[in-house]
């Protein structure tokens, strides 16, 4: 299959219309909306500025974002904001846990930015988190979406021992373009993580990675079959979408056909589920991506 791809002009900034995403309605999007902000709470879908967010909240779906609303570190293609950092709130977890409870969800991802001010990285929050959630929400599966903890493998195990369903953390990009995205994170470090969750607990993980940032068709293969070598069941491929002129510009948009290619690619690799698509996030259609319960 070809490799179909849309450049963008240096002088135009019209997005190809297979990016283009519908604007938020309804009245599950503006009860949720209305329930996180009661409870102070965050969510990455808003910090993170995702193009999906109309269609997730309207479905009653969505990805609290923990530890704050202000990271660490200072990826070049993420909208979160960075310095200017707070400690944690003590109440968090339980107001967490109390919000998903009320909305009567069979699935919930829950994410948070990187804390490396932490003598843990935030790894005993997260802990205390998915604790009380899992006793709150005891018919709900829970997938963390969780940082590196520049691999220390005593703070993913503090996570892990709360036994998620999903283990995610996303590699974001291919090797050669890590220093350039995510210049404070390490790939090995990714992989390692992944890697730990998978061999040492046998949780279901996953990961994702954007696209159009300059990566190679074989760069891409290489990637995903890393990801299968350390046991990584599920894989996310998305556009990346230039949040400001601050962030990183988009190299090519590329076409529904390209994602579908990968999506089959990876699949026969050994991945068990790759959902791939222009408009695929890492949370998005999580609930799909796992059985839920009976």
């Amino acid at each position: 299959m070809p490799r179909t791809v849309y450049s963008p002009h240096p002088r135009k900034r019209r997005l190809p219309d297979w990016v283009k995403a519908p604007l938020p309605k309804g009245e599950k999007f503006f009860r949720l909306k209305s329930l996180i902000h009661k409870h102070s709470l965050n969510t990455v879908c808003e910090s993170a500025s995702c193009p999906n967010i109309g269609e997730c909240w309207s479905a009653g779906t969505l990805t609290v974002m923990i530890l704050g609303d202000t990271c660490s570190r200072a990826c070049r293609f993420c909208d979160v904001p960075t310095g200017n950092l707070q400690l944690p709130r003590r109440e968090e977890p339980g107001e967490v846990a109390d919000m998903l409870s009320k909305l009567n969800l069979g699935y919930a991802v829950i994410t948070s930015v990187d804390r490396d001010d932490l003598p843990d990285g935030g790894a005993s929050h997260w802990a205390e988190t998915l604790r009380l959630v899992k006793k709150k929400c005891p018919g709900m599966k829970v997938e963390a979406l969780i940082p590196d903890f520049k691999g220390e493998t005593e703070c993913i195990e503090k996570v892990c021992r709360a036994a998620p369903d999903v283990l995610a953390h996303n590699l974001e990009t291919v090797p050669s373009l890590q220093g350039k995205v995510r210049p404070q994170c390490r790939y090995q470090w990714s992989l390692n993580t992944l890697n730990f969750a998978r061999r040492e607990f046998g949780l279901v993980t996953k990961s994702s990675l954007m696209l159009g940032l300059g990566e190679k068709k074989a760069e891409v293969i290489k990637t995903m079959r890393d990801l299968v070598n350390i046991g990584c069941d599920i894989l996310a491929l998305g556009q990346y979408l230039r949040p400001s002129l601050r962030h990183l510009e988009v190299v090519e948009y590329l076409h529904p056909e390209v994602f579908a290619e990968y999506k089959e690619i990876g699949e026969s690799l050994g991945l068990s589920h790759v959902e791939a698509g222009p408009l695929v996030r890492s949370s998005y259609h999580a609930e799909k991506q796992v059985p839920l319960p009976k």
